[in-house]
C-alpha cells in the first residue's frame, strides 16, 4: 500500500464551499454597512439643516417672534423667485425670513443634487409670547430601508410628511429669549 499525499477532490470541494459561504457573508455585511452609512449621512444632513433653521431664527428674532418662519417647506415645492437676496443689502425681518426659507428649500432638494434628503419636508412651529419663544423644527425624509415605526413616531410623521415605514423623522426643540 502506498501513502497518499495531497488533497482529495472531496476535501477540496468542501474547502471551496466553506470559502464561498464566508465570502457571501462578507458581501452581505458590506451591503448592510453601505446602507447604514447612507442612513447616517441622511441623519447628519437633517441635523445640519435643523441646526441651521434654529440658528437663523435666533439671528432674526424679530421675524421669529412675528411668526414669519412658521409653516412647512417641502423639497417638492417650486422655487420662489420673488424673494429678495439679503446678501450685502439691508432687508426687513420678513425679507430675511423669506430669504432663509428659500435657502432651506434649496438645501433639501435632492433632485437638483443640492441636498441629500429624498422627499424631505421641514415643519417649523413656534409657541410663546413677546419675550420668549419655543422653536420646534421637525424634518422628515424618505429612506431606502423600511423600518417598523412606533406609535409616537407615526403621529409626528403624519404631521410633517407622510406616515409610512420608509419615512424618517428628526425633531429639534430650542428656546429663544428676548
Amino acid at each position: 500500500m502506498r501513502n497518499q499525499q495531497g488533497f482529495t477532490l472531496l476535501e477540496t470541494l468542501i474547502a471551496f464551499i466553506v470559502l464561498v459561504f464566508g465570502l457571501l457573508g462578507a458581501i452581505a455585511l458590506q451591503a448592510k454597512a453601505k446602507q447604514a452609512t447612507y442612513d447616517a449621512m441622511q441623519r447628519a444632513a437633517a441635523l445640519g439643516v435643523a441646526n441651521d433653521v434654529i440658528e437663523r431664527m435666533k439671528a432674526n428674532t424679530e421675524g421669529a417672534l412675528a411668526g414669519s418662519y412658521n409653516g412647512n417647506i417641502a423639497s417638492s415645492d417650486t422655487q420662489d423667485g420673488g424673494y429678495v437676496s439679503c446678501i450685502n443689502s439691508g432687508c426687513s425681518a420678513a425679507q430675511i425670513a423669506s430669504f432663509d426659507i428659500e435657502h432651506w428649500r434649496k438645501s433639501i432638494r435632492a433632485t437638483d443634487n443640492t441636498g441629500s434628503l429624498s422627499d424631505a419636508m421641514i415643519c417649523i412651529t413656534t409657541n410663546g409670547g413677546a419675550d420668549n419663544l419655543a422653536i420646534n423644527v421637525v424634518i422628515s425624509w424618505d429612506s431606502r430601508q423600511e423600518l417598523t415605526s412606533n406609535a409616537g413616531a407615526g403621529a409626528v410623521k403624519a404631521d410633517c410628511g407622510t406616515n409610512d415605514d420608509r419615512r424618517r423623522v428628526l425633531a429639534l426643540n430650542s428656546f429663544l429669549f428676548v
